[in-house]
C-alpha cells in the first residue's frame, strides 16, 4: 500500500512536490458538489486538484472551499457517471483536517507503475473527490484531464 508523506500547517500545507519532468506529467480538475455521483455532494462546495505523476509517485495540490473539514481525499477509477473504486488515497483523517485549512499538498509514493502510467494515458477515466462528515460519500468531485 502506498504511504502518504505530507506536513500540514494551519492555513497552508508545506511539502516538496515532485514537479513534472520529461518523464512526469500533470493532470488536473475543478471540484464541485454537483459532480458527485450518486450525490448529493455539497451544493456550495468547490475546489481544485492538480496531480503530478512521475515514476511511482503521485503528488497532489488540493484546494477546497465552502465544505466542512475534509476527512479524506482520493483518486478513484471511473467515468463521470460512476462511483468507482479508490485507486490512490491522498489522505484519511477520521477527525477531519483543521476547519481553517483550505488546501493540502503531499505525495503518495510507491504507487503501482502501471496505475500511474494509466492515469497519465487516460486521465478522463479517473476522478478526484474529497469526503467530509456531512458528505461521507463525497462532498466535491471532478474528473481528471490533461493540463
Amino acid at each position: 500500500m502506498a504511504m502518504l508523506c505530507a506536513v500540514i500547517v494551519t492555513g497552508a500545507v508545506v511539502v516538496g512536490v515532485v514537479s513534472a519532468s520529461a518523464e512526469g506529467s500533470r493532470v488536473s480538475t475543478g471540484l464541485t458538489g454537483e459532480a458527485e455521483v450518486p450525490g448529493p455532494g455539497d451544493p456550495d462546495g468547490r475546489g481544485r486538484a492538480v496531480v503530478s505523476l512521475n515514476g511511482r509517485a503521485v503528488c497532489f495540490d488540493l484546494s477546497f472551499l465552502k465544505i466542512g473539514p475534509p476527512m479524506a481525499a482520493h483518486i478513484h477509477e471511473g467515468p463521470p457517471d460512476v462511483a468507482g473504486p479508490i485507486v490512490v488515497t491522498f489522505f484519511m483523517d477520521e477527525a477531519g483536517l483543521p476547519a481553517e485549512l483550505r488546501g493540502v499538498r503531499g505525495c503518495v509514493r510507491h504507487v503501482d507503475r502501471d496505475l500511474v502510467a494509466d492515469i497519465k494515458a487516460n486521465p478522463n477515466d479517473y476522478y478526484v473527490n474529497v469526503h467530509n462528515a456531512a458528505f461521507p460519500a463525497g462532498a466535491i468531485r471532478g474528473q481528471l484531464r490533461d493540463n
